[in-house]
């Protein structure tokens, strides 16, 4: 048989389908596993093993969908379940399709009237219901994510005082009111006594910069200097990392790291909190609780819709600090 996974965004999302694909292709090993996602986040599937072929979001819509009929696919896993992916199913007509449920009226209820009807089930375990019809099951061994020789990242790149073990902190994410504001990153890195390391974007450059004023010996900023996988390496390489509700995050738990999540507008009840699988691993979940405004969008926004960010701004970096102190003891 032949199978099509689809999810087209965005790195977090791309990583939590790690373990459709590695259980699919360990348990139905005759299978052919194709996947197809936007040219932008081809680096996260291109190295997997379980991936027999890599299909691109092509700006010739017409070009992709005829390359796609060709493969005469038997089945359609739709993992992102949106318009886009209705008109692939449309066109791959002789396939079978399975989408996941996106729980898009229980996380409108919960966003905007606060009442929670999401299951406590991980999106991990969504997805993984899309193959039930195969016997296919979740064999608990957490995500996957593989980075290729050429993004290690060798060691005496880095400062000689983060050469025998730093801390990872991830300052950015996709929408500002899922980030601590830099006054409080700032505050964090000042109180944590161990050489760090900032993770993000060329877009989290400037705010890296300016934390890393804090202390420019023990604060090493790397945003913008290295692609993903490389920065993968470097989470890899971290004794725990910190991070807000983001990619990195996701990266880090498939590589099987102590977490201390910080959690702004979204919640953890999405399904989307560090999945490790049946791994025990020691992580922490930091979110201010009781705030009648949260979580006031699924997604997140550019501002705080209220004006205040209190999901934010009452964050308490001293407990932070002291996570971080535990975490490294265990």
């Amino acid at each position: 048989m032949k199978f099509l996974i689809i999810r087209f965004s965005s790195i977090g999302d791309i990583v939590l389908t790690t373990p459709v694909i590695r259980c699919l292709k360990q348990q139905l090993p005759e299978a052919e596993v194709h996947y197809l996602t936007k040219k932008s986040y081809r680096g996260i599937i291109e190295t997997n093993p379980y991936v027999d072929k890599l299909h691109v979001l092509a700006d010739d819509w017409d070009a992709m969908i005829t390359a796609l009929e060709k493969e005469e696919f038997d089945v359609v896993i739709d993992l992102h379940h949106n318009l886009r992916t209705w008109r692939i199913k449309s066109a791959l007509k002789k396939a079978q399709s399975f989408s996941f449920n996106k729980l898009n009226y229980e996380k409108w209820l919960l966003t905007t009237l606060k009442i929670n009807k999401l299951p406590d089930v991980h999106i991990v375990d969504r997805y993984m219901k899309t193959l039930a019809s195969f016997g296919i099951r979740n064999d608990g061994k957490g995500l996957d994510y593989f980075i290729p020789e050429k993004d290690i990242v060798p060691i005496t790149n880095l400062p000689a005082s983060h050469m025998h073990g730093f801390i990872g902190i991830v300052i950015g994410a996709a929408l500002n009111t899922k980030k601590l504001p830099v006054h409080k990153l700032k505050e964090l890195c000042s109180k944590i006594d161990h050489p760090i390391i900032l993770l993000g974007g060329p877009e989290d450059k400037a705010d890296g910069d300016a934390i890393a004023k804090v202390d420019d010996i023990k604060i090493c900023n790397s945003c913008g200097k290295f692609n993903l996988n490389q920065s993968a390496d470097l989470v890899r390489k971290a004794k725990l990392i910190i991070t807000h509700d983001t990619g990195l995050m996701h990266i880090a738990a498939a590589l099987h790291k102590r977490i201390i999540s910080v959690w702004g507008n979204t919640v953890p009840v999405f399904g989307m909190g560090p999945y490790y699988g049946n791994n025990e691993i020691k992580n922490v979940i930091m979110e201010v609780e009781n705030l009648s405004c949260r979580p006031c969008s699924k997604i997140g926004y550019k501002k705080c819709p209220k004006g205040h960010f209190k999901c934010m701004e009452l964050q308490d970096i001293d407990t932070i600090t002291k996570h971080v102190t535990e975490l490294q003891k265990k």
